[in-house]
């Protein structure tokens, strides 16, 4: 995730608390849905869609903070 922004990724994890908390929340969820996918949990189908919609929301907030940091930089 965000490989081609890992310096201002790593940059942010430092220094900003919402994205850190953000991130690590979005670590939490990606692995649930990977060990739900590879059937090491079980979870409803139902359940598992509100997980990857979460991810994503998680991901776009995450951008968002990308996009600003790298704005403020230019």
């Amino acid at each position: 995730m965000f490989e081609s922004d890992q310096e201002i990724v790593n940059s942010l994890l430092n220094k900003n608390n919402n994205f850190k908390r953000l991130y690590e929340k979005h670590s939490v969820i990606k692995n649930a849905v990977k060990e739900a996918n590879e059937g090491h949990v079980g979870i409803d189908q139902l359940s598992l869609e509100e997980l990857k919609k979460e991810k994503l929301n998680l991901k776009d907030r995450m951008s968002s903070i990308i996009k600003d940091y790298r704005d403020s930089l230019a």
